[in-house]
């Protein structure tokens, strides 16, 4: 399965794009499932090979509050805590997350061809894209799976102690996030996963791109194209529109040397597009064979001087944004405002860093190892 994540600054057209991009691929055959939060009113009337998955995140979030309601029926009862209707419950802050994150869940287990997803807004995209590492990582610290094989001695050490253990259903439910958050991050994370940047080439979407590039390298995800979206005619006589068609253009010639195998120019309608045949005439590609992956690597690059590399792709990064710390056999990594928690790879572990530095759009540090755990040569 080939999956596509759209997304850009918030107006640069990325709804219509990740329409346009599902459309194309439909009409190459492709079984087609296109996932959006906004309305898809561009497409118009259905399309053959096309399914459209509008996200309700009202209705996930009501249908889980009222079953865990259901389940602490009891204890509302013994309290006498009024019950919910599902009438009077709205969704709450971060429900729209959640919604995503599931529907990419069942994408994954689904039989479509391609899949596009409309994200959100950049900033919000990559937070919705780092949730299930982070969420499960958090889970693992405030709920390791390994002491579930101590369930049985729970009631006892909970008297010797004299504090409440955890109770079964607290790690049965730790258990069944845990499950689905991973079904989540495999789709994020598979081969066949890329991202779909979309901007208008000005400087406002020149920063935009450089940070959402270097933000989506951090988490791990390859971005597959550049749509520079609303390109302005060269041969326009309106004089207004010639200071925009001189802006748009140095950006694009920017873009060509850091993105140029990347980038794609989207024409200006002159309108919104509205239906199948403005879609068709945007150009958006169908998706094509996934690029591979660009991983995180460790390399032994100064042999002689027994020092391992850990080469991190940061495309774009600035050496004045980032930020490194070594935290017990994990490396926190910042770029901006952008964080990622990774565990060290086992060599790593038993070397101490060396030093950093960014070269050529690599975040390159320096480990040594450690002479009192690494195995000594005779």
């Amino acid at each position: 399965m080939r999956t596509l994540l759209v997304t850009g600054p918030g107006g640069s057209g990325r709804t219509t794009v990740a329409a346009a991009t599902a459309l194309s691929a439909a009409r190459e055959g492709h079984r087609t499932l296109l996932i959006s939060a906004d309305p898809l009113d561009a497409l118009g009337a259905d399309h053959a090979n096309l399914t459209l998955r509008a996200l309700t995140p009202g209705d996930a979030f009501r249908d889980d509050l009222l079953a865990l309601q259901n389940r602490a029926g009891s204890a509302l009862d013994l309290l006498g805590a009024g019950r919910l209707d599902g009438e009077e419950l709205t969704p709450l802050p971060g429900s729209d997350e959640l919604a995503l994150l599931r529907a990419l869940r069942d994408a994954g287990q689904s039989t479509y061809d391609t899949v596009v997803v409309d994200l959100p807004p950049a900033p919000r995209a990559l937070a919705v894209l780092a949730l299930p590492e982070q969420l499960r990582r958090y889970l693992r610290r405030l709920l390791p799976p390994e002491r579930q094989a101590a369930r049985a001695l729970r009631p006892m050490l909970g008297r010797l102690a004299g504090v409440p253990m955890p109770a079964s259903w607290l790690y049965e439910t730790a258990a069944r996030w845990d499950t689905e958050l991973a079904a989540a991050q495999a789709v994020i994370e598979h081969p066949g996963t890329t991202v779909r940047l979309v901007a208008e080439p000005g400087p406002a979407g020149s920063d935009a791109v450089r940070a959402a590039a270097t933000g989506l390298a951090l988490q791990g995800l390859r971005t597959d194209a550049l749509h520079a979206n609303r390109v302005f005619p060269d041969d326009t006589a309106d004089l207004w529109l010639s200071g925009l068609v001189a802006q748009q253009r140095k950006t694009l010639a920017e873009w060509a040397q850091t993105y140029g195998d990347i980038l794609g120019t989207l024409p200006h309608l002159g309108r919104d597009p509205r239906g199948a045949d403005d879609l068709a005439a945007l150009g958006a590609p169908a998706p094509v064979a996934a690029p591979a992956p660009v991983p995180w690597r460790v390399v032994d690059a100064l042999a002689d001087e027994g020092v391992l590399v850990w080469h991190i792709p940061l495309p774009g990064a600035v050496r004045e944004e980032l930020g490194l710390i070594r935290r017990g056999d994990e490396l926190v990594v910042t770029s901006g405002t952008r964080r990622r928690i990774v565990p060290l790879p086992s060599a790593l572990r038993r070397c101490t860093v060396a030093g950093a530095g960014l070269r050529d759009g690599e975040l390159r540090v320096r480990f040594a190892p450690d002479p009192d755990l690494w195995p000594r040569t005779r």
